[in-house]
Formats: C-alpha cells, sequence, structure tokens
C-alpha cells in the first residue's frame, strides 16, 4: 500500500524516532508498503518518520543507480543492495568527507551538496530481527547515512550551510505550506 510521504515542517521528521520489538504490529506489511511507498516516488531510501511513524526503521534500495556511468566500478554491488534497518546505530564514521548532491521525499524540488564522511560501520537488526555489524562505503554509506539521520530527526537541510539555508528558506516555505508539484502522494503540516 502506498503510504503518504510527510513533507518538510511535519513535527514527526524533528523526532528522535524510537526502538521497536520484532513483536511490533504488522512489521512486514509495513517495510513492503514502505518499499511500495519508496518505489512509487522514485526514491532510494525511506525512513519510518517520512511516513509519520516515529519509529527507528529505515530502508535503502540503491539498485537505480546501478546504471549510473557514476557507479560503473561498483554497479553489480548496487543492483542486489536493498536492505532494512531497524534500530540502527553507527557506531563509526570514518574515511575523508565528500560532498555529494543530495535530495529528499520529504523536501521536493531542494537539491544542495553535503558533506559526510566517505565510510561507516552501522549494527541494526534486519525485516526477520537478525542483528548484523557492517561496514559500508560510497553510495551505500551515503544514503544509509541521509535515512539514518532521519530517526535522528535530521533532515539534510541542517546540515546547510547558513548562507545555503537562508537561499532555500523560500522553497522550503512553499513546501511547508503544500505549494508544490509533485508526483507523488504527500501530506503536508496542518
Amino acid at each position: 500500500m502506498i503510504l503518504p510521504i510527510r513533507a518538510y515542517g511535519d513535527p514527526v521528521l524533528r523526532k528522535k524516532a524510537q526502538d521497536i520489538s520484532p513483536e511490533y504490529p504488522e512489521l512486514k506489511e509495513l517495510i513492503a508498503s514502505m518499499f511500495e511507498t519508496m518505489n512509487g516516488a522514485h526514491g532510494i531510501g525511506l525512513a519510518a518518520p517520512q511516513i509519520g511513524l516515529d519509529i527507528r526503521l529505515f530502508i535503502v534500495d540503491v539498485s537505480p543507480l546501478a546504471d549510473d556511468e557514476d557507479y560503473v566500478d561498483i554497479a553489480e554491488e548496487l543492483k542486489s543492495f536493498k536492505k532494512t534497518f531497524i534500530n540502527a546505530k553507527i557506531l563509526e564514521e570514518s574515511g575523508n568527507e565528500w560532498k555529494f548532491n543530495e535530495g529528499c521525499l520529504s523536501i521536493p524540488d531542494v537539491r544542495e551538496d553535503v558533506s559526510r564522511k566517505e565510510t561507516i560501520l552501522i549494527e541494526y537488526y534486519d525485516e526477520n530481527f537478525v542483528k548484523h555489524t557492517e561496514t559500508f562505503s560510497d553510495i551505500r554509506a551515503r544514503v544509509i547515512q541521509h535515512e539514518y539521520d532521519h530517526i535522528e530527526g535530521i533532515l539534510f537541510t541542517d546540515k546547510l550551510s547558513p548562507l545555503k539555508k537562508k537561499i532555500i528558506k523560500g522553497k522550503l516555505n512553499k513546501i511547508t505550506a503544500g505549494d508544490v508539484a509533485i508526483n507523488y502522494k504527500m501530506r503536508f503540516p496542518k
């Protein structure tokens, strides 16, 4: 089931999300709906706060990037990189910071360069509540960091310079007001 994505300005996007247990109601169905919602909006990641739930759950599917010429060297790895992260905790960020132009389904039509570390060590549970501790690098680490920020109540726009924030303020106000053209279901703050 495709769910409406919460728009910039919704208070749930600023909440630090709570851990869940394996008994969380209809978890498998929720994860399936999140993938359907993300794919319908042509995204590569989606966090539970973006659909109105303040729980520590996010999904990532970077397979659409496998055809991008920037990722020729890792195309095979990207094709099968579809994961669910429950109760995730980033244990370490390392390597050089690199800038990349990020966007967000909750902040349509706004894209800006964001600096992030190139490698992360993360502990999480998968959709079957099997615990993993893994290291990710490259675009996979970046997408995970972006979605992880959502469960911490952080948006990519928070990482911008004061000048950049001032420049995009008008666009953000329009999103909050619902004055944006999108091709997916979205719920705007009241």
